[in-house]
């Protein structure tokens, strides 16, 4: 059976940008700018508050996971409320990828790891999009453990190192997104919510397993068990967008993996994520894309050409 998280973050090609570990005390905030770029974090010990853009203020406690998968403002802050000083001072760096905020010295109130990914995919903004806006996981502990590996790993100059941070990052996202599924308020709308509603599921993993079938609105509410106004409805809600267009924003994306690894022409392509014609898809292809397909492979060619000179 088709699994549509694995296929959508095997496609994103995560990769580890970097890794710390922030201790804290006292009166302490920190802010970051939107990059686009996933971030997670887990709490190791203590408390403390998030605040993400758009998103209402979460208290983190031991053991929570949160994942961004493409960063936007937020801030972390102490339980007692900072001050707009407290936002101004810089963390103290105690040793390599370790770092305190607040009051230096006694007790920590509230211990994390963090950490900032990227994903290696071109098509990352596309891909993303299919996912929650925000992921909170709480009491996984295979969570924690993953992301002890991966801050592990990525400090160690062991044989292989890139290799095991890319395949322990895949399962690290794939571990948090599918630990939100059981749960349909862990996540914002996206594909993690519509897989946790076991009638949605259904249509999903349907069209990620027949992209080229000709679906209609209809033939997916009769796979998810609902009319076709519940259905709609309930798509939207949990999803974020309509059927109608998530099947459109995942044949583009495998579209362009297609094209991109050159595993077929344009023709083909277009007949494997069911379009009739190949001037239909080129439509689709940049009206989706923003450049016609035939475009796109050639920009494909020169860039590889570039890395090759």
């Amino acid at each position: 059976m088709t699994d549509p998280l694995a296929e959508v973050v095997g496609l994103l090609q995560p990769g580890v940008r970097f890794t710390k570990v922030v201790g804290a005390a006292g009166h302490w905030g920190v802010r970051r700018a939107e990059t686009g770029e996933p971030s997670y974090c887990v709490i190791l010990e203590g408390h403390c508050r998030i605040a993400v853009e758009d998103s209402p203020p979460m208290t983190l406690e031991p053991g929570d996971f949160v994942l961004i998968p493409a960063t936007r403002n937020f801030s972390m802050t102490s339980m007692q409320a900072p001050t707009a000083l407290d936002f101004d001072t810089p963390p103290v760096q105690l040793r390599p990828g370790e770092f305190r905020l607040g009051r230096q010295d006694g007790p920590l109130e509230a211990r994390y790891i963090i950490g900032h990914c990227v994903f290696g995919s071109p098509d990352a903004a596309l891909l993303v999009s299919l996912l929650p806006r925000l992921v909170h996981v709480r009491g996984e502990a295979r969570l924690s453990t993953l992301v002890q590996l991966v801050n592990d790993e990525s400090r160690a100059q062991r044989p292989a190192r890139e290799v095991v941070m890319a395949r322990l990052l895949e399962v690290l996202l794939i571990e948090a997104l599918r630990s939100s599924a059981t749960d349909g308020t862990a996540a914002s709308p996206g594909l993690v919510r519509g897989l946790a509603d076991a009638r949605l599921a259904g249509a999903l993993r349907s069209m990620h397993e027949a992209p080229a079938r000709d679906w209609t609105v209809a033939a997916l509410a009769q796979a998810s068990a609902l009319s076709r106004s519940v259905f709609f409805e309930r798509f939207q809600r949990a999803v974020g967008v309509a059927p109608m267009a998530y099947l459109l924003a995942w044949r583009m994306a495998l579209a362009k993996d297609l094209l991109r690894r050159g595993a077929c022409g344009i023709a083909e392509a277009a007949a494997r994520v069911g379009y009739s014609s190949a001037s239909t898809f080129s439509v689709a292809f940049a009206r989706h894309i923003g450049v016609p397909p035939a475009r796109y492979l050639r920009d494909q060619v020169d860039r590889q050409v570039e890395a090759l000179a």
